[in-house]
């Protein structure tokens, strides 16, 4: 992206000067709000320019910031990076020097004098590298996008904060094209309409900055189905570029979901509104490729495939979405210090992601059975995915180690294993409750025990809470915290599958079509910008019924020509195939086409999984029961 110097346009400087008698302290926040302006009328050079005017400062020297780092991500965004001609002014409308100290501060000097600050905002989903979680660009769902027809404005990157006023109220107007749909988890409070009828700027209220960090918007060209799931509202708003998908599509699904998830949450606080914001990315150059969702108080943003199929895709929301929404649990009701002051710039971590990331995935999988959405089936699988997900990672790593120190090496390239290694801690602990209770106790009743305790405006202390927990259950929790989550003993997880009567054997396991033995089952020769088969390809049952060999070169699938340039998105939508498609896929093998044209059968491979016990005792059923079904 081009990154030249613009000027912000007339409209935009007369809204930034309109409230200049506003004062307020570096020390105390004033009750008048920091008034700020998103024009997305005036984008330039594919960025929106945006004014803060905080009121008058009666010290000498400011810092304003963007954030390093948001809540949810345990990782560098540095949205400062993706600023552009920031310039400070006084209330003579004459410049004033502003000095970047580092990537995402600037300060002012003379701060008495200043009226307001302008810059221009880049998009990230433009920037972002193949595989989008990679290199230094946020993770997807917390970037931002500038388009003609979609704007994704996770307001952490378009608005920040001065160091002293972070408890400050803030007005938000966000001004855009008439015929643009928005939503908002902020509650707009007016909206007015240009002149010329063109334009229309709306207007959202912020108590403080956490707010305007927790509150996702979207502009656009977009779809929007509202439903309700136990008092609560909830709002879908989806963006599909090339219109597969829908709200209304995606509705049912989406719905059936959340009412399983209320009636597994039972009287858990919630909120009276919660909305989802689908970006369905269509896999071209600058979209984003970073899939997955990030949560917030009473929304989430999700970026997801546009090529996959319906069903494909209904079955990944609900494991993301699902997981998002048990948010509401950890860290929402149930965090600590360092959660609830959270530094945006110099953060800490607290040690416990095998509660906010691990327990919330263990919901999230374990309600589907609960709820009867899957079968007892599938719900094994998912853990012994996990357990092996888990063993290819550092098992032996302190997880209250890794979790404090989560964004340096070799703690970093570990916290995948929050939703391994993290879900089955929390399944772990489960059984152990549920055996100390003979079945009347489970992690939510734990949980929902700590949330009456503390709450979302009380945090507990990071270094007390496993002892809380301890003495609010069995001692044997004391033992598994000790050697398993602060200590760096692996699991054995046949210990815990004995109580319950299930066992692990090896066998014939449903796979999907890019997997073989565990592995990926395609690699690429980066000399001759092929991808072909390895000798996992034998290792999946459809592919060696098809006649597929090791070293066998990928031409092409459904027509489209398999290069090393388009293989992520090509693949992507192999990963998305589903019994009785028809399929096309043209081989070379020793200079000469193979083709396989079919419908698809489905994929075993050879691996553990999980069953119950044909020997189980009365006991272990009766505990069982109780922790799948109670």
């Amino acid at each position: 992206m081009k990154k030249t110097l613009a000027i912000i346009g007339f409209s935009a400087l007369l809204v930034a000067c309109g409230s200049s008698t506003k004062t307020s302290s570096d020390d105390l926040a004033t009750s008048n709000p920091i008034e700020t302006v998103i024009d997305i009328t005036k984008v330039s050079d594919d960025k929106v320019p945006v004014t803060i005017n905080p009121g008058r400062f009666t010290v000498e020297t400011v810092t304003y910031r963007l954030p390093k780092v948001v809540q949810g991500t345990y990782s560098v965004s540095d949205f400062g990076k993706y600023i552009d001609t920031f310039l400070a002014f006084d209330y003579n409308g004459n410049p004033m020097p502003a000095n970047k100290v580092d990537t995402n501060s600037w300060t002012i000097a003379n701060a008495s004098q200043l009226d307001y600050i302008t810059y221009y905002v880049n998009d990230t989903f433009d920037q972002e590298v193949v595989g989008g979680i990679g290199g230094d660009v946020p993770f997807s769902p917390a970037g931002t996008n500038i388009e003609p027809n979609n704007y994704v404005l996770n307001l952490h990157g378009f608005i920040g904060y001065f160091d002293s006023l972070k408890n400050n109220q803030y007005k938000l107007d966000v001004i855009a094209p008439a015929d643009f749909v928005r939503t908002s988890a902020l509650q707009m409070s007016e909206s007015n309409t240009s002149a010329d009828g063109t334009a229309m700027t709306s207007s959202y209220f912020a108590p403080r900055y956490f707010d305007i960090t927790d509150n996702p918007m979207m502009y656009g060209k977009l779809d929007v189905e509202e439903f309700e799931v136990g008092g609560i509202k909830i709002v879908l708003s989806v963006y599909s570029p090339n219109k597969k998908h829908s709200a209304k599509s995606m509705k049912d699904a989406m719905q059936t979901m959340m009412e399983g998830q209320k009636t597994y949450l039972g009287d858990v606080d919630s909120t009276p509104r919660y909305d989802i914001y689908v970006y369905l990315s269509d896999g071209e150059a600058d979209s984003p490729k970073g899939f997955g969702a990030l949560e917030h108080h009473t929304s989430t943003v999700v970026v997801m495939p546009e090529s996959m199929p319906q069903s494909a895709l209904d079955k990944s929301m609900i494991d993301i979405v699902s997981h998002e929404f048990f948010h509401i649990v950890t860290p929402l009701s149930v965090h600590s210090d360092d959660v609830h002051y959270f530094d945006y710039n110099n953060p800490t971590f607290s040690k416990h992601l095998w509660m906010y990331e691990g327990v919330t995935e263990y919901f999230a999988t374990l309600f589907q059975l609960n709820q009867g959405l899957v079968p007892e089936d599938e719900f094994y699988k998912k853990i012994m995915d996990k357990i092996g997900a888990a063993k290819g990672m550092n098992d032996a790593m302190s997880f209250t180690v890794m979790s404090e120190n989560v964004l340096d090496e070799p703690y970093a390239s570990q916290y995948y294993n929050v939703y391994q290694k993290g879900a089955l801690i929390g399944m772990c602990l489960d059984i152990l409750i549920r055996e100390g209770s003979d079945g009347n106790r489970g992690i939510l009743s734990l949980m929902k025990e700590l949330s009456m305790k503390y709450g979302k405006n009380k945090p507990f202390d990071d270094d007390k809470i496993m002892d809380e927990i301890v003495a609010m259950t069995y001692p044997t929790l004391r033992t598994f915290f000790d050697d398993h989550v602060i200590g760096d003993v692996p699991i054995d997880y046949n210990v815990f599958f004995e109580k319950v009567g299930i066992e692990i054997g090896e066998g014939q396991v449903k796979t999907n079509y890019i997997q073989g033995n565990g592995a990926l089952i395609v690699t690429a020769n980066q000399g001759e910008g092929t991808i072909f088969f390895t000798d996992n390809v034998l290792g999946n049952s459809f592919w060696k019924e098809q006649g597929a060999m090791p070293k066998d070169v990928i031409k092409s699938i459904d027509g489209t020509p398999v290069s090393l340039q388009n293989a992520n998105k090509v693949f992507q939508d192999v990963f998305s195939w589903e019994e009785g498609q028809e399929v096309n896929v043209v081989l070379s093998r020793d200079g000469k086409d193979v083709a396989i044209k079919t419908a698809l059968t489905p994929a075993y491979t050879t691996g553990n999984s999980l069953h119950n016990k044909a020997d189980a005792t009365a006991a272990q059923k009766e505990l069982r029961n109780a922790w799948l079904k109670g």
